[in-house]
């Protein structure tokens, strides 16, 4: 393992033509990703609760499902950092 990746995990910009735009694209993109998981965990969960304290548990069972989603696209836009971290890593080398 290189010590770029211990030290912490950030994408190697300047191995790639373009890294400014390349660097605003990224962060654009995982900025509104995780604002939009992070909203959508909030309104799943309050949905989820609102029903089942009403006993619609067909209702409160979709918005369990909708939370789990939300959780996971949230994990994967955080992941995406890393992710993009090795395909640059990757498309230096070749």
């Amino acid at each position: 393992m290189s010590d770029s990746l211990i030290m912490g995990v950030s994408p190697d910009f300047g191995a790639v033509g373009a890294s400014t735009q390349l660097r605003s694209i990224i962060g654009a993109l995982l900025t509104y990703g995780l604002v939009i998981a992070a909203l959508m965990v909030i309104i799943c969960a309050a949905a989820w609760a609102i029903a089942s304290a009403h006993g619609s548990w067909q209702a409160a069972g979709k918005a369990k499902t909708g939370l789990f989603v939300a959780v996971g696209g949230a994990v994967l836009v955080g992941g995406a950092l890393a992710w993009a971290n090795w395909l640059l890593g990757i498309g230096a080398r070749l």
